[in-house]
């Protein structure tokens, strides 16, 4: 099971960083240069929703720091438009402008001429459900931090010897950190 899981996440890693280069190849096909696929993706989250940055964050998709600045940046490329909230004056509600909903309708197109091609593959739509369905497990089991870090947990490591050789430890990536 280890190994299968650590395939997985390492599967997973390589299939966003190809999606984000599909991003940016019909960002460059289109020859949109203030925007890149990053911001992109953010914005096709938006869509037609009005919302916060904080929104987005606890969305899961993005950390905080990174969305406020592809926020900013995408409201001064004015893809994006904000104004204070008519609720909470504290909080900001972006949503996108004329020039993003026209890049989300193209990316729209995009995934659409994905979906046509997959249609035409060997794969089912039962099996992009069943796909789906273990995502939405993993992400299950991974969002209950407790869960994960705490049952089953192996006894803190005690410190080796110094002249023993260090520990190797996969990360996420599939990185090897010793």
């Amino acid at each position: 099971m280890r190994a299968n899981y650590l395939e997985t996440i390492q599967f997973i890693e390589r299939l966003h960083r190809q999606f984000l280069e599909v991003l940016k190849n019909e960002l460059e096909r289109a020859k949109i240069g203030d925007i890149n696929n990053i911001q992109a993706l953010i914005l096709f989250n938006i869509g037609q929703d009005e919302m916060t940055v904080g929104d987005l964050i606890e969305r899961g998709y993005y950390l905080g720091s990174n969305v406020s600045y592809n926020v900013k940046k995408m409201v001064e490329n004015g893809y994006l438009g904000q104004e204070r909230s008519l609720h909470d004056r504290r909080s900001i509600m972006i949503r996108l402008t004329e020039k993003g909903l026209g890049l989300c309708a193209r990316l729209n197109g995009m995934f659409d001429r994905h979906a046509a091609l997959l249609a035409k593959s060997k794969l089912s739509v039962e099996e992009f459900k069943q796909l789906t369905a273990i995502m939405r497990k993993m992400e299950g089991f991974w969002t209950q931090p407790s869960r994960v870090l705490l049952a089953g947990a192996p006894p803190p490591v005690s410190p080796q010897p110094a002249d023993s050789a260090p520990a190797a430890a996969v990360g996420a990536s599939g990185a090897i950190f010793f």
